[in-house]
């Protein structure tokens, strides 16, 4: 395996699972609607929300995964959110875009140098329809990762990636490339499915959501989507079910209580 340049996501990942023994991502995915009444007459109330979040979870996460859509649903005022909340996450914490972007080359290339050389995120989930076309501009960025969807969460996902056999198509072209720079979004709502997914990619680091809310179950993923104790090769991502998980003036603390839960109950299945 080639070496990993520090700085990278895989790097940032590493340490911090080596230092932390947190697989926790925590989802930012700052709902205008669900926001505490506290944070709401702020100039900026997403920028707000968010501070707070990290301040009082950073201790507890692997990484940070902020949903594009719930920034740009507030305009200008979102984007710069987005870009003040991707600059007060430290440094070592390796902070995911969730925008499953997938277009042709000349497009992914603004796409890629909207996030990843202005932004400075350090990893994008992306969808693969297209080919890879949607991989290559981010291949020219050293050290940069891609997340591909390859089993997602949401129910309709049968439609495809199941019923229609895209999950083994996707996997396929996905161990085309370095475990270094692609990974899967694996969801974990799809309990009967895990198995054969860690099956088709091993040694893939797998983006799993759909813990907490979504209600998926964490002991079959730990079972069934982790590589080993030493190595799981998993981020368990949960938004709701932590940032939301209170609404009164405590909101951060309470929050920061519910990643620590949850990082101990996925160590408590390693």
């Amino acid at each position: 395996m080639a070496a990993t340049p520090s700085g990278s996501f895989w790097y940032k990942y590493l340490q911090r699972w080596l230092k932390t023994g947190s697989l926790v991502c925590v989802g930012l995915d700052p709902d205008l609607a669900l926001l505490p009444e506290v944070v709401r007459s702020c100039g900026n109330p997403i920028w707000e929300f968010n501070r707070r979040i990290i301040d009082a979870t950073s201790e507890h996460v692997c990484a940070y995964k902020p949903n594009l859509a719930f920034y740009l649903s507030d305009g200008a005022r979102g984007w710069e959110a987005l870009q003040l909340t991707i600059d007060h996450i430290p440094g070592d914490i390796p902070v995911i875009l969730d925008c499953k972007v997938g277009d042709i080359g000349s497009t992914m290339e603004q796409y890629v140098h909207s996030f990843i050389d202005d932004l400075k995120v350090d990893a994008i989930t992306l969808n693969p329809l297209m080919g890879s076309d949607v991989l290559k501009p981010l291949l020219q960025r050293e050290g940069s990762f891609a997340f591909a969807l390859a089993l997602t969460s949401n129910p309709s996902a049968r439609d495809f990636f199941i019923q229609a056999g895209m999950a083994e198509t996707v996997a396929t072209w996905i161990n085309s490339f370095p475990q270094q720079r692609l990974g899967a979004v694996v969801g974990a709502t799809q309990n009967t499915e895990l198995s054969r997914m860690r099956k088709l990619l091993p040694g893939r680091l797998f983006l799993i959501p759909g813990i907490g809310a979504q209600g998926g179950d964490l002991k079959a993923v730990m079972k069934h989507a982790s590589d080993t104790p030493e190595t799981p090769n998993i981020l368990i991502n949960s938004s709701r079910g932590i940032i939301f998980k209170d609404k009164s003036p405590d909101f951060a603390t309470t929050a920061a209580t519910e990643a620590k839960k949850l990082k101990q109950a996925v160590l408590a299945e390693l």
